[in-house]
């Protein structure tokens, strides 16, 4: 029996909630939903590497949980939330498959650029990157942002997106694939969340140029726009009101869960995406990116 997809998940009003920078999955209510048992893998991505940035939580742990159902190796990248990425980690091991833990932040370049290195050491190839980790954090004026905020939020989503990709296409083979996490902020910006908007647009055109860039390499470049999906970034960074009604403006009237997402980069790193570079596929939940 299908689900009525307004319905399949939890809607607004949600529990008021807060959290400390960068957030925890099990502070959550409701905890989020990352497929742990729901998505079912078709060899898709057999005998694969995937590198993904903030696979701890949120889309990235979807991702990374698909993937090892696809029969790919995982190597997680996240900033210090152990407990988290722990767990990511244990899903990917009862899928059968490796996963390796990289702890650090991709806003240093020496990091970001050691985790091509360290992915080739411990699985001997690259075969995906998913750039998705992220900095945000939520102003109502424009005073407010600092200049060390700015940075940070360029360094985390722009700056390491190019170092790593720089150090990954050094040892990608034809078929490899790149997919990198921009957002609905890209051409529909939250005033409130000007510098992370910025970047995302920024992602969206990268995607494109590197695409191009990089096709007689035999290297697909694609990317993902998602709308309002329940991770700890948004406990952790928006007001409680704001929490409370998170995903309400948008048609299905919630907000998308990370399972929701998953399916499409599988879709983007596998073979059957061959003819696909350079995208921009928009999971929003109906909202238009304008």
């Amino acid at each position: 029996m299908q689900n009525h997809p307004q319905h399949k998940h939890p809607q607004p009003p949600l529990p008021e909630q807060q959290q400390e920078m960068p957030g925890y999955t099990d502070k959550m209510d409701p905890r989020p939903d990352h497929g742990e048992e729901s998505y079912r893998g078709s060899g898709k991505l057999t005998d694969r590497v995937a590198l993904i940035t903030g696979s701890d939580s949120g889309i990235g742990r979807a991702v990374a949980i698909a993937f090892a159902r696809e029969g790919a190796d995982v190597v997680i990248s996240y900033l210090e939330e152990d407990e988290d990425a722990q767990e990511t980690a244990r899903w990917i091991e009862k899928a059968g498959r490796k996963a390796v833990l990289a702890r650090g932040d991709i806003a240093d370049e020496n990091f970001a650029r050691s985790l091509v290195q360290r992915t080739m050491d411990e699985c001997g190839r690259i075969d995906i990157l998913v750039n998705n980790a992220a900095h945000q954090a939520t102003f109502e004026k424009l005073e407010d942002i600092t200049a060390r905020e700015w940075d940070l939020t360029f360094r985390t989503n722009i700056y390491a997106m190019f170092y790593l990709c720089q150090e990954a296409v050094r040892h990608m083979k034809p078929g490899s694939t790149i997919i990198n996490t921009s957002s609905i902020n890209a051409t529909s910006p939250s005033p409130t969340l000007l510098a992370y908007a910025t970047t995302k647009g920024a992602i969206a055109n990268f995607t494109s140029g590197l695409a191009g860039l990089v096709a007689e390499r035999g290297i697909r470049v694609n990317a993902v726009a998602p709308g309002p999906i329940w991770t700890p970034l948004i406990p952790s960074t928006m007001p409680a009101e704001k929490v409370k009604q998170f995903g309400k403006n948008t048609p299905l009237k919630r907000p998308g869960q990370p399972a929701e997402l998953a399916a499409t980069y599988v879709l983007l790193a596998s073979d059957e995406s061959s003819y696909t570079t350079g995208a921009l596929y928009e999971i929003t939940g109906g909202r238009p990116m304008l």
